[in-house]
């Protein structure tokens, strides 16, 4: 069994506001730093092998300071980047909302396209591939992703079976920790959009 430690980044600019995407500019507020130490304390004693963050500016800085807690180096992986959203990127949600696409997409999330980026069948299939090889490589060990709402929801609606269209059902905070096993015989989740102290995991 391994367990995953998914962790989202903290508050960012724009965050709730408009779609940051993979904008390289995007870093996180001063509360944002402040949820990143917090996340590291959290999480400090709970025997982590591995942090593992998106290549955004915004995880990589939720990372680092929890890798200096537990003694690792921040480990980038392009598997758990953000969903590419292409034209859209740097739109505000209030522009987007007269644009059928935009209907489209979130009502149909696992078959439409995003004009110029991905489809979140693609995220799907780069973050769980990359979660089961590190199932083999962590075996019985635990490891945090830190990466974003979307690219963790699309792992959990693999993991538990849920249709990629119920995504947007499942709510992730700003610096939340969801906790996801992975056994054998298949997932099991320990916890959802965590931000106070974990349960016994």
């Amino acid at each position: 069994m391994s367990l995953f430690l998914l962790v989202r980044h903290g508050h960012a600019n724009n965050v709730g506001k408009a779609i940051n995407g993979r904008s390289p500019s995007v870093e996180l507020t001063e509360r944002g730093r402040r949820e990143a130490r917090e996340v590291a304390e959290r999480l400090r004693g709970v025997g982590l092998s591995a942090v593992l963050s998106s290549p955004l500016e915004r995880a990589r800085q939720t990372a680092a300071p929890l890798a200096e807690a537990v003694g690792v180096r921040v480990d980038v992986r392009q598997e758990l980047n953000e969903l590419d959203y292409g034209q859209w990127t740097g739109k505000s949600y209030a522009e987007l909302e007269g644009d059928p696409r935009w209907k489209a997409f979130n009502s149909f999330r696992s078959g439409t396209r995003i004009p110029g980026g991905e489809t979140m069948l693609e995220v799907q299939a780069r973050v769980a591939g990359l979660m089961l090889a590190l199932r083999e490589e962590y075996h019985g060990s635990r490891v945090a992703l830190v990466s974003h709402a979307d690219t963790i929801r699309a792992a959990l609606m693999h993991f538990l079976g849920l249709p990629l269209d119920f995504v947007l059902r499942v709510v992730l905070e700003p610096a939340s920790v969801s906790v996801l096993a992975l056994e054998e015989w298949g997932a099991e989740l320990r916890c959802l959009n965590h931000t106070g102290a974990l349960p016994v995991l």
